[in-house]
């Protein structure tokens, strides 16, 4: 009574391909698949920058350690 069921979903896909066509959802699939790589890329950079950051930090703090003990 609640659930979605397989019959629900294939009734739900063929209206979609009726209202948009097969080569729209192409293009849409496209796009979004490109936005999710872009985003996934971006999000590596950001890993990347960050750690570059930390590894400077904590070479400036250990130079800074250094020099308070002379």
């Amino acid at each position: 009574m609640g659930g979605i069921g397989i019959w629900q979903l294939i009734i739900i896909l063929v209206i979609v391909l009726l209202l948009f066509g097969t080569k729209r959802l192409r293009n849409l699939g496209g796009d979004l698949g490109g936005a999710i790589k872009g985003f996934k890329g971006a999000m590596k950079e950001g890993e990347k920058e960050k750690d570059a950051d930390d590894q400077k930090s904590v070479a400036n703090d250990d130079s800074d350690k250094d020099d308070s003990t002379k």
